[in-house]
């Protein structure tokens, strides 16, 4: 089997392993900080809004950290790092004695993450080029996998074991996701020879970064797209549930049909991720990007007349059939135009922009939901897509008519 292919298959099942277990412990979040002895309606707001964001917080700064020194060191080793330090950042989540430790330890959990992108970064550095997309699409769907597992299984582990014990749990899968990395992944990698400064002068040096970043001046343009991607979606995807109370205020299991509308968006995009990607390395990721874009801002329109759970169900699995040819087709554009030597860092970027999309995106989203109605939500979603359509269509150039190849 050739090495593209072991490394995809290793780390698929260790994405499904890390989100699934990042996953476990979502549901009950705020439960858990109620249970830590905050019990003022106002005060359990604030701090559930605190520990859920901060880890977002801390992720957007360090994520370009760690991926200039991916680019260093390797990929591989940031994967273990990440792995192994979420695994000890969980479980002492688990021994907490107050919402002010837990909120630290999710700001710990944020600096020490990076598994994902890391991921990304190997895949897309050691994959050949003709099978990029067709790679990045299939990673994507082992996250997308132990996303739409992970709350389930979180919710069930929670009633049986209590709270705490998930934490343990959780922290057993990251250890199982780093055993996973270090033993099976195997990663081409070669270490860049250290620049001595007498060897070239100061003036060289700084032409030559000069150089570096113009050479780099088409990936600016798609953490914009990254961003609008996450803003878009989150600004109405955390209120899908009260959407769909609103749909059926008479019904008795909103949680269960919540969750199977959001499900049914995660499967729609874990059968059509690979094949957009497949798509992508045959007619270009930039065209397929664009369409999917088109295509997603469109599946909005129709989920605010939606009268029933039913109906939402089918245009939330429309929808996911557009997002898997968002994000894994960014990535794939990011790494047909980024120099192999700064793919870790450009990653890293690429990451930032997505969790501050997924900061802003709900409080937004929040805000004009409470005073204007959710249904306005799919409105504001879809006119953000079609612009950041037309941005990436007359700014974003097509890398294989103006870029020669890199990597």
């Amino acid at each position: 089997m050739q090495l593209w292919k072991r490394n995809l298959i290793v780390l698929w099942f260790a994405n499904f392993t890390v989100m699934a277990g990042m996953s476990l412990v979502m549901p009950f979040l705020p439960l858990y900080i109620k249970d830590l002895g905050v019990t003022d309606p106002e005060s359990l707001t604030r701090w559930a809004g605190l520990v859920f964001s901060a880890t977002f917080m801390a992720s957007a700064i360090f994520a370009p950290i760690w991926g200039a020194l991916s680019d260093k060191t390797g990929r591989k080793v940031m994967l273990i790092r990440s792995s192994l330090g979420m695994a000890i950042v969980m479980c002492l989540m688990g021994f907490t004695t107050d919402v002010t430790q837990l909120f630290f330890l999710r700001l710990a959990m944020g600096v020490v993450s990076g598994f994902i992108p890391a991921a990304v970064s190997l895949m897309a550095s050691n994959t050949p080029k003709e099978h990029v997309g067709y790679a990045l699409g299939t990673l994507a769907t082992g996250g997308v996998s132990g996303q739409i597992i992970g709350p389930l299984l979180g919710g069930v582990l929670a009633n049986f074991l209590g709270f705490r014990h998930v934490f343990l749990v959780t922290s057993g899968m990251l250890l199982i996701a780093t055993g996973i990395v270090f033993v099976l992944v195997k990663e081409e990698f070669k270490k860049p020879e250290p620049k001595l400064a007498t060897d070239t002068p100061k003036k060289s040096r700084l032409s030559g970064l000069g150089a570096e970043l113009r050479s780099l001046k088409p990936v600016w343009p798609m953490f914009v797209v990254a961003f609008l991607i996450t803003f878009s979606m989150m600004m109405i995807d955390p209120l899908m549930s009260v959407y769909v109370s609103q749909l059926a205020p008479a019904s008795q299991n909103v949680a269960l049909l919540a969750g199977m509308v959001t499900a049914s968006t995660g499967v729609a995009n874990i059968l059509f991720s690979p094949r957009l990607g497949r798509l992508g390395d045959r007619i270009g990721y930039k065209r397929v990007l664009l369409l999917a874009l088109c295509g997603a801002a469109l599946m909005y329109l129709p989920q605010a007349f939606v009268t029933a759970p039913w109906q939402l169900m089918i245009c939330r699995f429309g929808l996911g059939m557009c997002m898997g040819g968002l994000m894994p087709q960014v990535n794939s554009l990011l790494r047909s135009v980024a120099p192999l030597e700064m793919q870790g860092r450009i990653f890293g970027y690429s990451t930032s922009a997505m969790f501050i999309g997924n900061l802003c995106g709900p409080n937004v989203g929040g805000y004009i939901g409470g005073h204007f109605g959710i249904s306005t939500l799919f409105f504001v979603s879809c006119t953000f897509l079609l612009v950041n359509a037309i941005w990436l269509r007359f700014v974003v150039p097509d890398p294989r008519r103006e870029l020669a190849p890199t990597a």
